[in-house]
């Protein structure tokens, strides 16, 4: 697994943070991870009827790349691939919580920018 080092980064923590998780799906990508605990590719993908698969693709392959999610291939029956949160990326569960929070107050207080399919 490649990993990033941040060391040298002379800018804020919240810098490193986006890095991570910035992007418009890999945030949303988590939610959907933590919510449940493990989905697959393609119950993902329904999840976030918006993206392509080639961008969830990528975005999947970048959290794994950071070690915040685990890819799993089942050989058994038909081949199948399972993702999940690590360690690392559940440690992330308050930050994604929090700003699941902080965007149903937004929706609140501006009912107009409400999507027809809320997540």
């Amino acid at each position: 697994m490649k990993r990033k080092h941040y060391g040298d980064v002379p800018g804020c923590p919240v810098e490193v943070t986006l890095d991570l998780i910035g992007g418009k799906w890999k945030g949303v990508v988590l939610f959907h991870l933590l919510d449940t605990g493990c989905l697959r590719f393609n119950e993902l993908h329904r999840r976030l009827p918006d993206v392509t698969q080639r961008l969830l693709t990528k975005q999947l392959r970048e959290l794994e790349e950071a070690g915040l999610i685990s890819r799993t291939v089942i050989t058994e029956g038909p081949l199948r691939v399972e993702y999940r949160p690590t360690d690392e990326g559940e440690s992330l569960r308050p930050l994604v919580e929090a700003l699941g929070e902080w965007g149903r107050m937004r929706l609140d207080r501006y009912p107009a920018t409400r999507r027809a399919a809320t997540i």
